[in-house]
């Protein structure tokens, strides 16, 4: 009995968590993302390497690499009330990064579906 009642105790908890995130955390099509970075936004992050960032990218993305030391505290500079704008090669770092600046209290955080290779097919046609 005891152990049921931890396992729906981490069950609510762990829906609560997803609910937030849910809620803070938005995954855009190529093209639904391209229309809206058309406003201009202040905060746009490309969270690939820096030579993949090299190789390519989305003119206006400030890269800051997911992967490297530090990222979490050069994210801080940003407002977290404000939408930012983040993107990777695929779309798996970036959903990485969306849950860890959820946790850090970002509330509008909206990332490409498909990441860079997705982009790029939008603009080849």
């Amino acid at each position: 009995m005891k152990k049921w009642i931890i396992s729906c105790f981490i069950f609510f908890f762990a829906m609560v968590i997803y609910a937030q995130d849910s809620d803070r955390i938005q995954v855009l099509e190529p093209e639904i993302y391209k229309l809206k970075l058309e406003n201009s936004p202040r905060q746009f992050v490309d969270v690939r390497t820096p030579q993949e960032y090299n190789s390519g990218y989305i003119d206006g993305a400030e890269n800051i690499d997911f992967k490297a030391e530090g990222f979490l505290s050069k994210m801080d500079k940003f407002d977290r009330n404000e939408p930012v704008y983040i993107y990777c090669r695929s779309g798996n770092r970036s959903s990485k990064a969306a849950a860890q600046l959820s946790e850090m209290g970002f509330t509008n955080i909206i990332d490409l579906k498909g990441g860079y290779k997705a982009w790029i097919e939008i603009e080849e046609e």
